[in-house]
């Protein structure tokens, strides 16, 4: 294994060792430090941690991060200054590189067989997952409803699109301004194509752990050309029954908040919206109904039987930390008490099958039923080369989009993007 502190040390020496207003002591035996990356459920973590002092005695600091801080920079000045937390963030392959040889394999965690969300890379177990988020095709169900659809039936490419032709028929009879919003906007919504919906290609209808797609780009920047094709060909159907006023230019605020106003009968967007309707569009989503939400997949294919889902970030344990103290700590936030907290007060949806709360979120019940039916795959596009949606395919979406590009020439110029971005 290789030993990467060295070049730690070295990006370190640019960074800050202390950000203003955290903790820098490290913990003292019997106590452990957890550094977050969602400084919104702060709060709901400073209880849980008053939980577990009450009914263990070990002090939980928790130390959470946001506003556009450098998480990872702040870390890495926390390691050159012998100031690591027990417990910290990583958002993927990219961050946990970082710390290869540096945190605790936990595949022997009672916790690790409770879950499909799991971080696991070549040294085993190494990321907790906290909460889970889906990527699938999002849907108003009473607009379904009302258009005779039953989303159950939506099985394939071609029933898709006939359900789509329907719907388009009826918008002036639904009030609805267009089928789909789906927007291709190239600067600020390149990671919503580039990374989420290409990401259907790379693993819709694959078991969790089927790397075939991800394994192909990696090397070198390879497509399926047949199945990428058959993508393609989804795509366009996208483009054609989106929202045309947002398809090229909108942004993402309009894109949820229209949808939350009920004027499309699906979105291209993930789970993490149902927070933002039930908050920052509540009063729009109140007057559409508060309609119930449901998520399909992306079945470009008839194959294609799955949402994706995955946790967005996960905590690992440094291996010269406090490691038995922070190993309980995250076995007990596994707990019915503990889980009640970070579902029904933080409104996660639990990555842990033993769980049985569900959070008020449109989302949650839709997620948590693909979860129990095994019919979720992976998000292998974490493992994408860095900036690659930024640069490369979010671009090419957009071209497809303002009609630059049929779909054999999305496919052609998507493989060509692509395996230029590897070859440099």
């Amino acid at each position: 294994m290789k030993n990467r502190t060295a070049r730690m040390l070295v990006a370190a020496a640019a960074i800050a060792v202390v950000t203003a207003g955290f903790g820098t002591v490290a913990s003292a035996e019997g106590s452990i430090r957890l550094v977050n990356g969602k400084i919104e459920i702060d709060s709901q973590l400073k209880k849980l941690a008053e939980m577990y002092k009450e009914e263990t005695g070990t002090e939980v600091t928790i130390e959470s991060m946001g506003g556009g801080i450098d998480i990872q920079g702040t870390l890495k000045g926390y390691y050159q200054s012998d100031n690591m937390p027990d417990i910290f963030v990583n958002g993927g392959a990219t961050d946990f590189a970082n710390w290869e040889g540096l945190v605790v394999d936990m595949s022997d965690q009672e916790w690790a067989s409770d879950t499909d969300a799991a971080y696991i890379n070549d040294e085993g177990t190494i990321g907790f997952p906290y909460t889970t988020e889906a990527v699938g095709l999002a849907y108003n169900a009473d607009i379904l409803e009302k258009a005779g659809i039953d989303p159950a039936t939506l099985t394939g490419p071609e029933e898709i699109k006939a359900a789509f032709e329907t719907i388009d028929g009826m918008k002036e009879d639904l009030g609805i301004d267009a089928v789909v919003g789906y927007c291709a906007e190239v600067v600020n919504l390149y990671w919503s194509t580039g990374n989420h919906l290409f990401a259907n290609y790379l693993d819709g209808g694959l078991d969790r752990d089927d790397t075939t797609y991800i394994d192909m780009l990696n090397d070198g920047g390879q497509l399926d050309m047949d199945r990428f094709g058959k993508f393609a060909e989804f795509v366009g159907l996208l483009n054609q029954y989106s929202d045309p006023a947002l398809l090229v230019s909108g942004t993402y605020d309009q894109q949820i908040l229209n949808f939350a106003s009920g004027k499309y009968a699906f979105v291209t967007q993930g789970s993490w919206i149902g927070a933002t309707m039930t908050s920052t569009d509540a009063e729009a989503y109140e007057a559409a109904g508060n309609f119930k939400c449901g998520m399909i997949p992306y079945a470009f294919d008839e194959s294609v039987d799955t949402i994706l889902t995955n946790s967005p970030s996960w905590w690992a344990v440094y291996k010269d930390g406090n490691v038995d103290e922070a190993l309980a700590f995250l076995q007990w936030l596994t707990t019915d008490e503990a889980q009640e907290v970070l579902v029904m007060e933080a409104g996660f949806v639990s990555p842990f099958k033993s769980c049985t709360y569900v959070a008020n979120d449109p989302f949650a019940q839709p997620i948590m039923d693909y979860q129990a039916a095994g019919k979720t795959s992976a998000w292998h596009w974490l493992s994408m080369k860095e900036g690659i949606a930024q640069n490369a395919t979010g671009q090419v979406f957009g071209m497809f989009a303002q009609g630059q590009l049929d779909a054999a020439g999305f496919a052609d110029a998507m493989q060509s993007v692509i395996s230029d971005y590897y070859a440099n």
